[in-house]
C-alpha cells in the first residue's frame, strides 16, 4: 500500500527515473523500510511492462541489441553448509562446462551427470535427498570425498576434467569467528592463512575453477591475501563480499580484492542498482555471475537480466524443482529468439 500510493497516477520517464522514486520512498540506505524483496517486485514489474508495452523480451529492454551472450551454468550438484542437514561444510559444489558449446547443449551436459551422480550414490548406498538448491545432500567422510564422487560422476557420464571444471560456494563468514574460522559441521579450525593453503592444496589436487565466498564477508585482509595467491590461478568469487552492492564493490576494485562478484538483484533492490553493479564490474575486469537465493520462486527475470547484461555465467541450481527449472527453461527460449533472430 506504502508503494502503491505513492506511484499511481504519476508518470516516468525511464527505468531509473522509477527506481530512484522507489529508493526515496524507502528513505533508507539498506531498503529496511519497505524491503528489498518489494522494491525489487515493484521494479521488476515496472521492467516487464515497459517491455511489453514496446513489444520486446525483457532481455532486450534491459540491454538493447547488445543483449546476445547466453549464460555459462554453474550448476550446483550437490550441497552441504546451512544449505543441506548432511555433514559437508561447503555449502555448494557446482560444475561449469568448458566447452564454447550453446547454452542448450551445456544444460543438457550438466544435468547428465548431475543424474549420473544421483545414480552414483544410490549404487554407494548415500542418501538421494536433496538441499534448498536442490543438489544432492548425502552425508560423507569429508568434503573431499563429495568433489571426488562429482569428478567420479563427469567420467562415468563420458566426460572428463577438460570439459568441466569443478566450482565451490564456501560460504566462510558462517564459520568465522573472533579471527578463526571453524568448520561447523566438522569441528576443524584454521587460521586465515591455514584456510588459503588448504584453499591451494584443493585447487592444486582437484580440477578446481572458482570459489565464491572463500573467506569473511569483513576479512578485507584475509581476502587481499588469497586474491594476492590465488588470483591469476582461479575465480575469486565475492558474495557475502560484495552483496552486489556498488560501495562494497569499488572498495573490492580499490584494495584489489577478489577478481568476481555474484550479482543477486535482492540484495541491492532495483533493476537500476542491479545494472549499476554489474557495469562497474565488468567496467574494471571482475567477472559477474546472476544468481538466484535459496527461498527462490519461478519468475524467471534473472535469466532476462543475464543475457541483458551479457553476465557470462549464472547460478540457478540443479535441475531439480520448478524454481530451478524455469530459469533454465527461460533460457533456452531465449537462445532460441536469438537463435532465429540470426
Amino acid at each position: 500500500m506504502i508503494l502503491s500510493r505513492k506511484l499511481i497516477g504519476k508518470n516516468f520517464c525511464c527505468q531509473e527515473d522509477f527506481d530512484r522514486t522507489l529508493i526515496e520512498i524507502d528513505g533508507t540506505e539498506n531498503k529496511s523500510s519497505i524491503g528489498a524483496n518489494a522494491i525489487l517486485a515493484t521494479s521488476l514489474a515496472f521492467a516487464k511492462a515497459c517491455a511489453v508495452s514496446r513489444k520486446i523480451p525483457l532481455y532486450k529492454y534491459i540491454g538493447g541489441e547488445n543483449a546476445k551472450t547466453l549464460p555459462i551454468p554453474m550448476m550446483n550438484i550437490l550441497n552441504g553448509g546451512a544449505h543441506a542437514g548432511n555433514n559437508i561444510d561447503i555449502q555448494e559444489f557446482m560444475i561449469r562446462p568448458t566447452k564454447p558449446n550453446s547454452f542448450k547443449e551445456n544444460l543438457r551436459i550438466c544435468s547428465e551427470i548431475y543424474h549420473t551422480l544421483g545414480g552414483l550414490l544410490k549404487e554407494k548406498g548415500l542418501e538421494t535427498g536433496v538441499g534448498d538448491e536442490g543438489g544432492f545432500a548425502p552425508n560423507l567422510s569429508c568434503d573431499e570425498e563429495a568433489i571426488e564422487l562429482i569428478i567420479e560422476a563427469i567420467a562415468k557420464s563420458g566426460y572428463n576434467t577438460n570439459d568441466m571444471k569443478i566450482a565451490l560456494d564456501v560460504a566462510s563468514s558462517e564459520w568465522y569467528k573472533d579471527g578463526m574460522y571453524i568448520k561447523p559441521k566438522s569441528n576443524q579450525s584454521y587460521t586465515p592463512e591455514e584456510l588459503i593453503c588448504y584453499y591451494r592444496n584443493l585447487c592444486d589436487k582437484y580440477p578446481i575453477f572458482s570459489i565464491e565466498d572463500p573467506l569473511a564477508e569483513d576479512d578485507w585482509n584475509s581476502w587481499s591475501m588469497i586474491t594476492d595467491a590465488m588470483s591469476n590461478q582461479i575465480q575469486l568469487v565475492g558474495d557475502d563480499l560484495f552483496v552486489t552492492n556498488i560501495k562494497r564493490l569499488n572498495k573490492g576494485i580499490e584494495n584489489g580484492v577478489a577478481n568476481a562478484i555474484l550479482i543477486k538483484p535482492n540484495q541491492i533492490g532495483t533493476l537500476t542498482e542491479t545494472i549499476e553493479a554489474v557495469r562497474t564490474a565488468q567496467n574494471n575486469g571482475y567477472k559477474t555471475i546472476i544468481s538466484h537465493r535459496s527461498g527462490e520462486s519461478e519468475d524467471t527475470s534473472i535469466a532476462d537480466i543475464a543475457v541483458g547484461l551479457n553476465c557470462g555465467q549464472i547460478k540457478s541450481g540443479a535441475p531439480c524443482r520448478t524454481d530451478r527449472v524455469s530459469k533454465y527453461n527461460r533460457l533456452l527460449i531465449i537462445e532460441n529468439e536469438i537463435f532465429i533472430d540470426k
